[in-house]
């Protein structure tokens, strides 16, 4: 399924696609952006996501899963592989509050091997240059 999805998209140089490839990714509001060959992950902001009402801040689970995405997406994208990778550990360091507005998060592969895989993602609100958080992610590629 997935690698049907990716298989359409890696055919436009530019694109803004619902990531439907889950009913969680669909329930999380998560969109996929391709923007001068940069991925960049997209969680469209909705009230259920707030996990503190005063002030409202985003719960830190939806940054952590917004990451979490981005860097499943990045490997998926670079390895074509056919299922999803499993997430063996991640990492998350956040670094300011998230505000009730749209979040985006990019990941890069720090090592990539057979069998696992090692990314850092970063994720932002309205500047790249100011995260509001990073984390470090390691995958099992392999069932």
């Amino acid at each position: 399924m997935i690698l049907n999805f990716l298989t359409d998209l890696k055919k436009l140089q530019k694109f803004d696609q619902p990531l439907d490839i889950s009913p969680y990714a669909k329930m999380m509001g998560f969109r996929l952006i391709r923007q001068d060959g940069i991925l960049t992950t997209v969680m469209k902001y909705h009230s259920d996501l707030i996990g503190t009402p005063f002030p409202q801040a985003l719960h830190g689970g939806t940054i952590a899963s917004l990451m979490e995405m981005a860097a499943i997406m990045e490997l998926v994208w670079d390895r074509d592989i056919v299922h999803i990778p499993k997430t063996v550990d991640a990492t998350i360091d956040y670094l300011r509050s998230g505000k009730p507005v749209d979040s985006y998060a990019r990941a890069k592969i720090f090592r990539k091997g057979r069998r696992f895989a090692t990314l850092h993602a970063e994720a932002w609100q309205s500047d790249p240059e100011k995260p509001i958080a990073s984390s470090m992610l390691h995958f099992q590629l392999i069932e």
